[in-house]
């Protein structure tokens, strides 16, 4: 060793001898060096995190400026083509079947040919098929890390409050509100609160940079939630606490429905995606087989809209306010849970500090809490009053009013998280050590000798 070191080593020494804060300074430097090479290193979703737990940045810097400067657009770009244009092709699914059904007089009859449990057959294939690559893409194997930390385990009882207790009840006083003379729709807009988020919402956190992992394992405890939860929520909601005497919902038909509708596509889900990844890798399975097989969802999403209004043509066109009015309650769901969510999330963030919380997190508990599973709604709906039914229309109108509205909320997510301050739990407890140590610093020196 030099003298040169010897003697910076000794002036160090010296310097942390006569000041004891010196040392406590450098201590917390080095932490800070060594958080921030960190933070400078992606993580698996290609992002780098935020030391003060805010939004986090692209892996390219140019990358992240760009989405800077033209967020909204950036947004949408970040969507596939088919998933972009969602709502376009949901409307122009629902005009074309409307027009099927009206100038083609036949098509209900011969659409309701074969039928499995009251389902017309062509309904009962869409309706499987639109579940079964959502279930494919959900990562089962990320399940052992449930238990692996603190955090996850705060997240997911904030998960569960949000999304089986708050969220229902929400939907339930909105549909009572906004449709109290329309018993059909307003029960068709509870079953859509009771189908928790398990599809799209990966795109959602996704967009607005939240914490993949954690928002994988809540997909899964909500897959496995709903086809236990599920069936008796149906009947509490509905005969229950809104106490509908024209509508008797039976707990078998229900769960029936949920085990076809649901349990069979899991299946079919699990079994495809463990034995892709196996045989071919996950490399293949993410760049090759997803980009292929995830777009039968919508596409099967569609060709149900499409038989759905081909089967209720004159009905719809009978009764366009209603079906207006089914939007109301639905949009002041999404925007009053999200924001409702994200902000309890920032409060708990600023409350208790970055670690167990922060933007990623608020992000994940938002799109969670604030979309719903409308594919298992149509489909219980469809199972359980028919396709023809006032429940089912008001459950096809979900998709129309989720995507863009949680499109939008992609973009104030990301807007709003770099003008919050996500770590002030961590500030006012320095703030606090500091005021501590000022007022004893006298009482030491009152102690000591003249």
């Amino acid at each position: 060793m030099s003298t040169s070191t010897l003697d910076l080593h000794a002036n160090g020494a010296a310097a942390h001898q006569h000041d004891p804060d010196a040392h406590q300074y450098s201590k917390s430097s080095t932490i800070n060096t060594a958080a921030t090479a960190t933070d400078t290193q992606p993580n698996e979703d290609g992002l780098i995190l935020d030391s003060r737990g805010g939004v986090p940045k692209l892996r390219s810097a140019l990358q992240d400026a760009r989405d800077s400067t033209g967020a909204a657009k950036g947004v949408l770009l970040s969507l596939g083509w088919l998933d972009r244009l969602l709502s376009l092709f949901i409307i122009v699914a629902m005009i074309l079947g409307v027009v099927i059904g009206e100038f083609a007089p036949n098509a209900q009859h011969n659409l309701s040919k074969g039928s499995f449990r009251g389902v017309s057959a062509p309904l009962v294939v869409g309706l499987i098929v639109m579940m079964w690559p959502i279930l494919t893409k959900v990562q089962y194997e990320r399940l052992p890390q449930m238990f692996a930390t603190k955090r996850l385990w705060y997240q997911l009882g904030v998960s569960l409050v949000l999304n089986w207790v708050l969220g229902p009840f929400l939907m339930l006083g909105l549909a009572w509100a906004t449709l109290p003379d329309l018993e059909g729709y307003r029960v068709g807009v509870i079953m859509v609160g009771l189908a928790r988020c398990i599809a799209m919402v990966m795109i959602w956190n996704k967009i607005a940079r939240g914490d993949s992992n954690t928002c994988a394992i809540i997909v899964i405890v909500n897959s496995i939630l709903q086809i236990v939860l599920y069936a008796p929520f149906a009947v509490l909601f509905v005969n229950v606490i809104s106490d509908d005497d024209s509508l008797n919902l039976e707990y078998s038909d229900v769960a029936i429905a949920v085990a076809i509708y649901l349990g069979i596509p899991l299946a079919a889900g699990v079994v495809t995606r463990f034995a892709v990844l196996g045989l071919f890798g996950r490399d293949f399975f993410h760049r090759r087989f997803l980009p292929f097989f995830g777009p039968l969802s919508l596409v099967a999403l569609l060709y149900t809209i499409i038989i759905i209004f081909a089967e209720q043509a004159q009905h719809i066109l009978d009764n366009l306010g209603p079906v207006f009015r089914t939007f109301v309650p639905l949009v002041l769901y999404f925007a009053l849970m999200w924001t409702g969510s994200f902000l309890l999330v920032w409060w708990l963030s600023v409350r208790y500090g970055k670690t167990e919380w922060g933007y990623q997190m608020a992000v994940v508990q938002a799109f969670t809490a604030g979309s719903n599973n409308f594919e298992l709604a149509i489909a219980v709906c469809v199972a359980v009053f028919g396709a023809g039914s006032d429940q089912a229309l008001a459950a096809t109108i979900g998709p129309l009013v989720e995507v863009p509205v949680l499109l939008v909320l992609s973009w104030v997510a990301m807007f709003v998280g770099k003008r919050l301050k996500w770590d002030k739990g961590l500030e006012t407890m320095q703030k606090r050590s500091k005021d501590t140590k000022v007022h004893d610093e006298p009482a030491d020196i009152e102690k000591q000798p003249n």
